[in-house]
């Protein structure tokens, strides 16, 4: 991908040296549905940093005063127009704006550069604070999945399901009068590697 600037955050590619910060947010994550991509030390940290860096997949949000990685954002083609996009951030930047920031640069790029015809994102029923992002950026409600997925089990080892939305966004709806100041688009960074994304669930509590 390309590097994106915003206000306060760049876009960019992740970095062995993002480590640390991305085991912040997922020793313990969130949100039940990254559950898989739950880490247990530094080390598979790293390794989960190198594995996204190696896919154009995934992104990574760095608040620009700091460099700090605090949160990552994901865009999945599907088709040769259709993205499946989500969300993840640190609690500790909960409540910034830094969510919507990072998302809206996201669906931009997508729809502007990228040329997405539709993005579509899966959004657990409790996940109030994702739905309400989701809405911001334009998205209609598109249906409810009872029951549609399992992160975990209960204590008789069984499978708790859960209730998923789903909200979508076409290009023609991405209204130009409420975009934000142009962004600044940096040429690509490069990345070596050739390992398999991740497959990613869904969004989570937006910071």
């Amino acid at each position: 991908m390309q590097t994106i600037e915003t206000d306060r955050l760049v876009l960019r590619r992740f970095q062995r040296g993002d480590a640390a910060d991305l085991l912040a947010y997922l020793r313990e994550p969130s949100a039940s549905c990254f559950l898989s991509m739950k880490l247990a030390d530094l080390a598979a940290a790293r390794v989960e940093a190198e594995k996204r860096g190696a896919s154009p997949d995934y992104v990574a949000v760095i608040l620009r005063e700091t460099g700090r990685l605090i949160g990552d954002l994901f865009a999945v083609p599907e088709d040769q127009d259709t993205y499946a996009v989500g969300w993840n951030f640190n609690p500790c930047f909960a409540g910034k704006g830094f969510a919507g920031e990072a998302a809206h640069a996201l669906c931009e790029d997508l729809f502007v550069r990228r040329k997405a015809r539709r993005l579509y994102a899966y959004v657990e029923e409790d996940n109030l604070a994702s739905q309400r992002l989701c809405e911001r950026l334009g998205m209609r409600r598109e249906g409810l999945f009872r029951e549609f997925v399992s992160f975990r089990n209960d204590e008789h080892g069984s499978p708790i399901y859960e209730n998923t939305m789903q909200y979508a966004i076409l290009a023609k709806e991405w209204a130009p009068g409420a975009r934000k100041p142009p962004l600044t688009v940096l040429p690509s960074m490069s990345v070596t590697g050739n390992r398999e994304p991740q497959a990613a669930a869904g969004p989570t509590e937006p910071a």
